[in-house]
């Protein structure tokens, strides 16, 4: 038995021509842009081809082996950039708890003092952390008091605003049977909130933690503390192979923090 023939016209549309003619407008422009932005930063793929074997050669000539005598002068200033680290993200995770409750809209039923917090989170996490050490350093003075300043505001922006977003998405059945049982805000919030963000906090905290290692080595070099100030002096003084064993070390440690912070990370979520 022959089976009936569809007619175009019978066809069943799954891609509206719409839907199609709105995706390639989308990937035009993103052409257009990334066009643009070549042209405007003169960021020519001929460039970069050009660059690599003089980075090759850096690399072999300069600083290649590491000066592993050197090794003994990092370990000081690499505490230090531990600890800057270390106390921005606690002193920073402290203050953003009960900020984040501010910011979230189930908690702060006044709408413009929700505004003002989320705008305010916004505003920290705007500002680069080297211009907040910079900020520091000129109130404070050269150190590390001015790192751990400058990262215990970046903490506040990443971990309040990751958290505010935590709580807004908390179930709100337990909130409401508090409230309906005569509960006030605290006990909403410790009764109701806490127990569900808890794993989320730790797990934000650990994040900051990692960012803010990163981070402080670059603080060093506006004279916030921590192993950027020698690593500042001894590009100053072209001595590569010491420039070398820094760059070595840093990636071994920070090797072994991303990864002992992904593994807790994994467990707590």
């Amino acid at each position: 038995m022959k089976k009936p023939s569809l007619n175009r016209s019978d066809r069943i549309v799954l891609t509206p021509m719409r839907f199609k003619l709105f995706i390639l407008g989308v990937l035009l422009i993103i052409t257009l842009l990334y066009i643009g932005a070549v042209y405007q930063t003169k960021a020519f793929p001929n460039r970069v081809v050009e660059g690599l074997p003089i980075i090759f050669f850096f690399v072999m000539d300069d600083l290649w082996p590491p000066s592993w005598k050197y090794l003994r002068s990092v370990v000081q200033p690499l505490l230090e950039t531990w600890n800057i680290a270390l106390f921005g993200t606690t002193f920073g995770a402290i203050l953003a708890l009960p900020i984040s409750f501010l910011a979230a809209s189930n908690i702060n039923t006044n709408r413009f003092f929700y505004r003002i917090v989320r705008v305010f989170f916004n505003i920290l996490r705007t500002v680069p952390e080297i211009i907040l050490a910079v900020l520091f350093v000129a109130l404070v003075g050269i150190g590390d008091i001015s790192g751990i300043l400058a990262l215990t505001v970046l903490t506040i922006g990443i971990v309040g605003k990751l958290l505010s977003e935590s709580v807004e998405s908390v179930d709100v059945g337990p909130l409401e049977a508090i409230r309906a049982s005569g509960g006030n805000t605290l006990q909403v919030i410790r009764y109701g909130v806490m127990p569900q963000i808890l794993p989320q906090y730790a797990s934000y905290t650990l994040y900051c933690l990692e960012i803010n290692v990163k981070a402080s080595v670059v603080l060093g070099f506006v004279g916030a503390g921590g192993i950027g100030i020698i690593l500042r002096q001894q590009l100053s003084l072209f001595t590569y192979e010491n420039v070398a064993a820094i760059i070595f070390t840093l990636f071994v440690v920070i090797s072994i923090i991303d990864f002992i912070s992904n593994r807790l990370r994994e467990r707590l979520e």
